[in-house]
């Protein structure tokens, strides 16, 4: 198990940019990273051509000097490799490694990502000054982590590209009759007869080919973590006793494979920017931790980037409440992270995120920001029990939701019979669900061992393999809780409807057969003999073995099932065939939660209530947070980390407050 604290600390701190600053504002950086008790400085993230001025020529003398300043001062670094943005002297140099867009257009150098991932110069170049830093700063001390590169993430195409497809092809299909059949091209006259004919899917006359479109997406995210894996293995070699990661921005980037990214790293480290503020933003926040920890299968977990004060919605940045800092930070805790990083430490004066939330901002110590910043230090740094192995593993969940990036890349697919088809709204939708009932969830893969869980949900997975149909057939024969959304299992992994019948994949396992897919529009609901109110879609299912749970009573599936329960061996596979409103589908997850025999991990837990338990060492940490605007009762035995105040039974959690209880009843 790696471990990422030091002395009994969490990690707490930021991206720091002392290459943007005079050395006399590095002393006072320091003065207030000791006032607000940070821990970690992540650094070079951006700095490329800082370190590299020209080709081959570099200047560590900066960086030397930063990363002495900040050890003397009891401060570890996370030591980033800048390889996210090159600098102008190597676009100069290397036209051919700027990304060309999928309209063919080729970018020139002006922002960040300027970068071509199968462009020979640019991989290169990545090697090269990963080489530089690992060998100068491997066995520094103040070393605490790699971070290798920024938000994997750039698509490209173009001849390079092309070239890299192709032969990642040849390894898939060994043949090109296995690749035709695979993609369809009987279709619209698209059979190919020499692999030299297959281009990477670039802007066209019409529709695209989706199992083309399909392929690509998955070779671009191996492209990715082949980029990474270069890397790893450079750092391996100057540094191999030190934990690396790279950050995940979640949780809207679909450019890469989560599950593989996260099991090439020592830890997984994640960007999580949460896009409303109060409750509705504790539920966002409690989805990325947990997609963080359960991408993690184990590993330890990281906070990396988060925003300090500010929540980005469209057109402006809105400051955030006041004590949403502390709340937000302790909800990641709560959730595994090893600490809470930020981007950023201080506030640029320049530059394209000059208002970019960080922990000092523009106005300096002497603003509501940084004393709340002080304020989370000194709470993080009452939590140094937490840092004790096994850290970070949170009680077993019982819930899980199934994360399978096929389907998620199929979504984007303009073949679909609607356009509101959604694959990471409809699971998120569900988690949050979920959470505001007080539950807590795992994310699996439907190939994944699911034998520890009572209730599994499959919201919208359109793509397939008879291989995860039949481990949910398992799963639910053995005495498990399934629900499955429309849709799902209507394609194979090449992107092939599943003849007979749509979600024909699942269909034996529900005991239905779905004859006619009925999409609705913008504004359009049906109603259900329940009360329901369903929108999006809608199906007429027929009935192999299942029976209804709820029909139709209104739309072109009139009197037809809406939802399906079917009993197959010990346990329960249900069907909803439309976009439950909320109240219904709150309604349906309280009915399967309760025959899978789940309940909250504490009395009184949800509807704003936050209640998880963190296990280190030998103990269980309950953590209540009152996200609401109520006070709540909840129940604890055992003495709270921050007051030393002492529960045995009910206890009230008041708006806004944070409890982190050590029990002296284990769970």
């Amino acid at each position: 198990m790696v471990d990422l604290t030091r002395n009994g600390r969490l990690l707490f701190g930021g991206d720091y940019n002392p290459e943007q600053w005079p050395e006399e504002i590095w002393l006072e950086d320091i003065r207030l990273m000791k006032q607000a008790k940070v821990t970690t400085a992540t650094l070079g993230i951006f700095s490329w051509s800082s370190l590299e001025p020209r080709e081959g020529v570099y200047a560590f003398e900066w960086l030397d000097r930063a990363i002495d300043l900040l050890w003397a001062n009891d401060i570890s670094v996370v030591l980033a490799t800048p390889t996210a943005s090159p600098p102008p002297w190597f676009t100069k140099a290397h036209p051919e490694a700027m990304p060309v867009t999928r309209a063919g257009v080729r970018l020139v150098h002006g922002s960040r990502d300027t970068y071509n991932p199968a462009a020979l110069a640019y991989r290169e170049a990545a090697r090269r000054i990963t080489r530089a830093i690992g060998d100068r700063y491997g066995h520094h001390p103040a070393l605490q982590g790699w971070h290798v590169h920024n938000e994997y993430g750039s698509v490209s195409y173009g001849p390079a590209v092309d070239e890299a497809f192709r032969r990642w092809l040849r390894e898939r299909y060994i043949d090109l009759a296995a690749l035709n059949r695979a993609w369809y091209t009987a279709f619209w006259s698209q059979g190919y007869g020499d692999w030299d004919e297959i281009l990477a899917p670039q802007q066209t006359q019409y529709l695209s080919n989706p199992a083309h479109e399909l392929d690509f997406k998955r070779f671009s995210a191996e492209l990715l973590l082949d980029c990474y894996r270069e890397q790893i293995a450079i750092l391996r070699e100057t540094s191999p006793d030190v934990p690396l990661t790279t950050n995940f921005i979640l949780s809207t980037w679909l450019n890469y494979n989560h599950w593989e990214l996260a099991a090439a790293s020592d830890f997984v480290s994640i960007d999580f920017y949460l896009d409303a503020d109060g409750v509705e933003g504790a539920a966002h926040a409690a989805f990325g931790a947990d997609q963080a920890r359960s991408f993690a299968q184990g590993r330890p977990w990281l906070l990396m980037e988060q925003a300090a004060n500010a929540t980005v919605k469209p057109g402006r940045i809105v400051a955030k409440p006041r004590g949403e800092i502390l709340r937000t930070t302790a909800q990641h805790i709560a959730y595994g992270s090893q600490g809470a990083l930020f981007f950023q430490w201080r506030a640029g004066l320049g530059g394209s995120e000059a208002f970019h939330s960080t922990m000092v901002p523009h106005v300096g110590e002497d603003s509501r920001v940084f004393r709340e910043v002080v304020e989370l230090g000194a709470f993080i740094d009452q939590l140094g029990d937490l840092s004790l192995e096994p850290a970070g593993r949170v009680n077993g969940r019982r819930v899980a939701i199934v994360w399978d990036i096929d389907s998620w890349w199929a979504t984007e697919s303009s073949s679909l019979p609607s356009d509101r088809f959604n694959f990471q709204a409809a699971v998120r939708r569900v988690h949050r669900a979920l959470w505001f009932l007080g539950i807590g969830v795992d994310f699996v893969r439907p190939q994944d061992d699911l034998s520890g869980y009572s209730l599994l949900l499959i919201p919208s997975q359109l793509v397939a393999t008879p291989e995860q149909a039949t481990n949910v057939r398992r799963f639910v024969a053995d005495g498990g809780e399934a629900v499955v959304w429309y849709f799902s299992g209507t394609f194979d992994a090449n992107l092939q409807i599943i003849p007979g019948g749509y979600s024909g994949m699942f269909a034996e396992t529900l005991g239905i057969r779905v004859e006619e897919l009925l999409p609705l529009a913008d504004g359009e609901s049906v109603q259900l003999d329940n009360g329901a109110i369903g929108t999006v879609w809608s199906e007429s299912v027929q009935l192999r073995g299942a029976e209804p749970w709820a029909h139709y009573t209104t739309g072109f599936a009139r009197g037809g099932p809406a939802v399906t329960h079917n009993a197959v061996g010990s346990g329960h596979a249900y069907y909803v065939s439309t976009e439950l409103d909320d109240a219904a589908l709150t309604a349906l997850l309280v009915m399967v939660l309760a025959e899978a025999g789940v309940e909250p991990d504490a009395r009184g837990a949800g509807g704003g209530l936050e209640a998880v338990r963190r296990r280190a060492g030998d103990h269980s940490y309950l953590f209540l947070i009152n996200h609401g605007n109520e006070d709540r009762w909840s129940t604890a035995f055992g003495t709270d980390l921050l007051t030393g105040s002492t529960y045995e039974g009910s206890v009230l959690v008041v708006a806004g407050a944070i409890l982190v209880i050590r029990e002296s009843i284990n769970n």
